[in-house]
């Protein structure tokens, strides 16, 4: 590895400031980049991680924002002095960034290929010719199948993982010397997460650039960069080689994000938080395996809850006016059986139909064939009325809290407009009893009723969403990737939350994630789903311990494990 200094931040600090106030944001950081060097920067949302790399390309945000002390040396150059004009050279050409979110980073009027075109247009002397092939030939490089294909398509036909991929394919188009990639996988699945790991590290080799990669999770981190450096509150805590950070954490911050993620192998009662680290409460208990195997010889001696037995789920597409019919069967002959009490886990990729099969049993999209017996009555034949009383006993609690709840609506009243409709509650002020109760059972403040969705962090906004879902005193609750957006911490909180309540209320969970490690912890059983169909269906921990199927091993195998 080359030791030629690229990139010193000396002393960073950042401020944000109103017509009121200033306040600190970044407090005097300092770190150094190598060329063709990955650098690791982690920490929880609000650390800092994002904003000490905008102001590396100049993209802190205008009037609110300014670098208050220090500098940013890049190439021998200082960048905290140049101009908005100066940086439009080195942006894109010298310095690149991914950014988390590809879907609202790409431009949705334009094809995939013209906006990586656009680029080399406007940074290189290459013809439209010449772009066009240069752009189909980085669509290969970052492995996209079929170029052609995803040059002429939108954003919106191309899957999660594909966008990321036009997103790198933007980024690296110029060959810059340094690419900053801000939490490029978080929201994709874990085989997609490992593929462009490897693309990354691939295309660094071959580029000979530097990166920085920027996450909330330690364990992908190691599996990329040569040095890590661990951000909290706005300043560094930590930073040095990836074996020294993952084996001789020195930080209790570090400590505590190494220990908040569900490990593969013992099963806790409960996760550490951050909180508890940092107050010293770091006690772990592991659930006895013969306990568990005893609850569960109770819970499945009763009747099943609900029976999926046979479910299939059709689309049908046409090409033009006169063009033939084609099938695509979403969810193909799914069975299985969920019991009272019991968290059932819900793996695969993206498009092996999870959502589509929840979306079956919440009766939101009709199934095409087979029946779901809840209760032992097949609700795909209930009428109108008795479908809108179903609705009261079956919930969900959506991946995207924000999302799903009315901006205009303050929190409390969002929380108790089900309520009202399902005729829970004798009055509004019973009703709004109910919901102040429900807020600190969740671990909020009985002040926040009035306060509207903006005001709150995503992982507050996730527990609204489980008050909501739980106000109708539902008996089976769907969650749809309800933690994959959460740092690791808050993800901790909200896990602990979802099994205090089903300890307290005796609810029944259908987790739906891509993330295994928080499915094994969370489940009695596991259901792994591929291109529509069960793969296998068993016990959590024997399927960790021994996957029968390739699909799943390949599953289990692209985990971040760390070092």
């Amino acid at each position: 590895m080359s030791n030629t200094l690229l990139l010193d931040v000396n002393s960073l600090s950042i401020s944000f400031f109103n017509k009121k106030n200033e306040t600190k944001i970044i407090h005097n950081i300092s770190y150094q980049l190598n060329t063709n060097e990955i650098l690791g920067i982690v920490g929880e949302s609000g650390s800092g991680k994002s904003v000490s790399s905008l102001a590396i390309l100049g993209l802190l945000p205008k009037n609110i924002s300014k670098i208050t002390s220090g500098t940013i040396h890049f190439n021998g150059q200082d960048l905290s002095s140049l101009s908005q004009k100066e940086f439009q050279h080195i942006r894109g050409n010298d310095i690149a960034m991914i950014f988390q979110e590809p879907m609202s980073s790409l431009n949705p009027s334009m094809t995939c290929g013209k906006q990586v075109s656009e680029i080399l247009l406007q940074h290189t002397n290459l013809s439209k010719a010449e772009a066009k092939a240069e752009t189909l030939s980085l669509f290969e490089k970052v492995k996209l199948p079929l170029p052609d294909r995803i040059y002429k398509a939108y954003p919106h036909e191309i899957s999660g993982g594909q966008k990321q991929r036009v997103m790198i394919a933007m980024a690296i188009a110029c060959k810059p010397k340094l690419l900053i990639a801000d939490e490029p996988t978080t929201a994709l699945d874990v085989t997609v997460q490992k593929e462009i790991i490897e693309l990354l590290k691939q295309l660094q080799v071959e580029e000979q650039m530097s990166i920085i990669f920027i996450s909330h999770d330690l364990a992908l981190v190691s599996e990329i960069a040569d040095r890590i450096l661990v951000m909290y509150k706005g300043a560094i805590v930590e930073q040095g080689n990836v074996t020294d950070i993952f084996h001789r954490p020195q930080h209790t911050y570090t400590k505590a994000l190494l220990s908040s993620k569900p490990s593969l192998d013992v099963r806790l009662k409960r996760l550490p938080t951050i909180k508890d680290f940092m107050e010293g409460n770091s006690l772990t208990e592991t659930i006895d395996t013969n306990q568990r195997e005893e609850a569960h010889k109770i819970l499945y001696s009763k009747p099943p809850l609900l029976e999926v037995i046979n479910l299939e789920k059709e689309y049908l597409s046409k090409s033009g006016w006169f063009g033939k019919q084609d099938s695509f069967k979403a969810v193909n002959q799914v069975s299985f059986k969920l019991y009272k009490g019991e968290t059932l886990g819900l793996v695969g990729e993206s498009g092996c139909g999870k959502s589509t099969l929840a979306n079956a049993i919440l009766l939101l999209d009709k199934a095409t064939a087979g029946h779901i017996l809840y209760n032992g009555i097949d609700i795909t034949k209930l009428n109108t009325s008795k479908v809108r009383q179903l609705r009261k006993d079956i919930q969900i609690i959506f991946q995207d809290p924000y999302a799903s709840l009315n901006p205009r609506i303050p929190v409390g009243k969002a929380i108790m407009e089900p309520m009202k409709v399902h005729r829970i509650g004798t009055s509004d002020t019973e009703r709004k009893e109910k919901v102040l109760h429900l807020l600190l059972k969740v671990g909020l403040d009985e002040s926040y009723f009035n306060r509207y969705p903006h005001e709150f962090s995503g992982g507050q906004r996730q527990r609204i969403g489980i008050a909501r879902a739980i106000a109708l005193e539902p008996k089976l609750i769907i969650c749809d990737e309800s933690v994959s957006a959460l740092d690791i911490s808050v993800q901790a909180q909200v896990l602990n939350l979802l099994n205090d309540l089903k300890d307290n209320f005796g609810f029944t969970y259908i987790f739906i994630s891509h993330d295994l490690a928080v499915v094994k912890y969370m489940s009695d059983q596991l259901l792994v789903m591929n291109k529509g169909k069960v793969e296998e269906i068993d016990d959590a921990d024997i399927i960790y311990k021994h996957p029968k199927n390739e699909y799943t091993k390949k599953l289990i195998h692209a985990i971040p494990k760390g070092l």
